[in-house]
Formats: C-alpha cells, structure tokens, sequence
C-alpha cells in the first residue's frame, strides 16, 4: 500500500477542545450552503477509466456552476 501525504488526526480524547467543535461546526456550515448546487449525485457509479472517473466530478460541478450562474442572471 502507498501513502500519500502525512496529515495526522488529533486524538480521540475524553473533553473535546472547543477550537476542533468550532472547525467541525464551520465545516458542517459550509458543507450544507454547497449541497443544494455543488454535489455529485448518490448512486453507485462504474468508470471505464480513472479519466472517466475523475472527470465525472468535474463535470457535476460544472453543471452547479452554471446552475448557479443562472440563478444569479435571472434573479
């Protein structure tokens, strides 16, 4: 196996810091303001390719992208 990266996940303690809830609540916000334009549909999805597959993101976001560019010109 190869690991890329070398991010390291604070503990698992007994009293969560204040600071890291604060993180998660911001994530959570953000999160929840994309999910309504930027998202890749549920589904389970099988690609030919890793150019197929890295594609199909790309194109989801594309497509919320112009979604929302069309919200804002008729708005």
């Amino acid at each position: 196996m190869r690991q890329v990266g070398s991010r390291v996940d604070p503990p698992v303690v007994a009293r969560a810091s204040g600071l890291l809830l604060a993180e998660g609540a911001l994530l959570a916000e953000s999160l929840s303001r994309l999910a309504p334009s930027a998202f890749v549909p549920k589904g389970v999805y099988r690609f030919k390719s890793q150019d197929e597959a890295n594609r199909h993101p790309q194109d989801c976001l594309v497509r919320a992208m112009g979604l929302l560019a069309a919200r804002r010109r008729d708005g």
